[in-house]
């Protein structure tokens, strides 16, 4: 058995907790600093993830690699069978021109491009979020927004800022999937508090999209659907993330929105045509006005219906407990690791829950897709194997982030990096959103970053007396705001508008944002730590 350490380094908690950040650093530097790809910069770090565990804390090398190949086997299941078979349902919707059709239902809801911002970048960014995440929400609303007559930089902003609320519930609830499982706290908890500080923020989102769109004047005369908007959106997610499935909490959630916005009828007044010619510089696509058979704009909206009704359905009790009996669990080969207390590890153990997990529920839903838009089996394949194609970097950079993370967090470095900083005392929990916030800026992922630092925060939580449950969320509450600045998503945006090269532009637009925002969730989270807002915690 190998017993972790907390001061392996010449006895000294400083010492240690300084080698044990090296990995971090690495993977921050290779990152921010010298740009290097992310796959590259996250196999580096897992090298020395591995070294430090080994000659640094004495975790034996086989334990050492047993529990990497465990974070990678995580990482392709349950977190990536999530995404793939979540993109491969997008793009069967693409191949078949329902998308398109889709996007052309959208453009005629309303004239006003106020509203079009909040429909397409904040609502159905939102699903596109809950369904694929990792860059699909700012790529695909922002060539939408330009079709609809956007100027590009004002388009790929309103993206960008769009994509915020629903980033930890992302991809099936992939960053809080992820976020329990290194931490070990269950996953309804750390939903739940989730649940509770992110549908603050989808409260001031929209007021600030119509902002963006149309300054002053926007707010004036479109604060009540926005309103209404953000408030649908909000109390849908914090329902479904703490009664319901931290899976489906923004999918509600986008709908919500949406419907909402359907049903406040001064969203559906057509704008004056002084604000479309102040507001817009760019050209609308004529090819909006088209008009499309019922049958197969219903046929558009079937994959995200079918895809609710199968989470829907396995929600129920009894059905849920079917699924859940299907789980396999094993003890991890060459790995028998002892907390410093004495006490098992939880990685000594893995779950593979085969039928109940998100991405084999989102795979039934593919197959319904399929046949409901008359997709040929063959076709069908061919497009799940060109997705995985699509994301092969994106699969080593995920299973690369899990091996460090778990390297880091069974040897004992995040227990050590967590027992130094909880020198911060009460302070920590108004620090504590800014930690995910920096992971996010700079891997681009709020997986990625609560795989990195929610292992951390918990140990800190724990020396500090605060709540593990408060700390692990505000890592994933504070890292959506750090998205909007992460370097592969002002990327994706720019290349999706025809911007190559101007990322320094958009970084300047929403930056003042993402740090406006990330200072109003580090107030709430400290409020949440204390008897001030302390009364919104479950």
């Amino acid at each position: 058995m190998y017993v972790q350490q907390l001061e392996p380094v010449a006895g000294s908690l400083g010492l240690s907790a300084l080698v044990a950040a090296l990995p971090l650093a690495i993977v921050l530097v290779l990152l921010g600093g010298v740009r290097m790809k992310a796959h590259l910069a996250g196999l580096t770090g897992l090298l020395a993830a591995v070294l430090v565990a080994w000659l640094a804390y004495g975790m034996p090398l086989d334990q050492t690699l047993s529990s990497a190949a465990q974070g990678a086997a995580f990482g392709l299941f349950p977190i990536l069978w999530i995404v793939v078979n979540a993109l491969w349902v997008y793009r069967m919707t693409v191949r078949t021109r329902h998308f398109d059709i889709l996007r052309r239902s959208f453009g005629r809801l309303s004239d006003d491009p106020r509203i079009q911002a909040l429909v397409i970048a904040f609502c159905f960014g939102a699903l596109l979020e809950a369904l694929a995440g990792f860059g699909a929400p700012v790529a695909i609303c922002s060539v939408m927004l330009v079709a609809l007559g956007f100027d590009p930089v004002r388009a790929a902003v309103v993206a960008l800022v769009a994509n915020t609320a629903p980033v930890a519930f992302g991809a099936m609830g992939t960053p809080v999937v992820t976020l329990a499982q290194v931490t070990g706290l269950p996953l309804d908890d750390v939903a739940s508090v989730v649940g509770r500080q992110t549908p603050l923020l989808a409260l001031v989102v929209p007021l600030v999209l119509v902002g963006l769109v149309d300054g002053r004047r926007g707010l004036r005369e479109t604060w009540v659907p926005a309103v209404a908007c953000g408030a649908a959106f909000a109390v849908a997610q914090f329902v479904a993330a703490n009664h319901v499935s931290a899976q489906l909490a923004d999918i509600g959630a986008a709908l919500a929105g949406a419907g909402a916005l359907v049903a406040v009828p001064h969203a559906r007044v057509p704008a004056a045509e002084a604000v479309r010619a102040r507001v817009l510089t760019g050209v609308r696509s004529e090819e909006l006005d088209q008009d499309d058979p019922r049958r197969e704009v219903l046929r558009a909206y079937a994959p995200y219906a079918l895809i609710v009704a199968v989470f829907s359905v396995a929600q129920i009790p009894a059905v849920k407990g079917r699924l859940a009996g299907a789980t396999q669990t094993y003890d991890w080969p060459f790995l028998d690791v002892a907390g410093a207390d004495g006490r098992p590890a939880g990685g000594n153990v893995f779950s593979w829950p085969i039928v109940s997990t998100g991405g084999t529920l989102v795979l039934i839903a593919g197959l319904g897709t399929a046949a409901v838009l008359g997709v040929h089996a063959r076709v069908a394949v061919k497009e799940w194997l060109a997705t995985v194609r699509e994301l092969r970097f994106a699969i080593l950079t995920v299973t690369s982030v899990l091996a460090l993370a778990y390297v880091m967090n069974l040897s004992g470095q995040a227990a050590t990096i967590g027992h130094f900083v909880a020198a911060a005392g009460a302070g920590l929990a108004f620090l504590s959103p800014v930690l995910g916030w920096f992971g996010v800026a700079v891997t681009g992922s709020d997986t990625s970053a609560n795989a990195l630092f929610g292992a951390l925060q918990v140990t800190a939580a724990r020396e500090s007396g605060l709540s593990p449950q408060l700390l692990a969320a505000a890592n994933s509450s504070g890292g959506v705001l750090g998205k909007m600045i992460s370097p592969q998503n002002l990327t994706i945006a720019c290349a999706a508008v025809g911007l190559a090269g101007r990322e320094g532009d958009l970084l300047r637009k929403v930056l003042p944002w993402s740090l406006g925002l990330l200072l109003v969730m580090c107030l709430i989270v400290a409020g949440q730590s204390a008897p001030v807002l302390g009364w919104m915690l479950p």
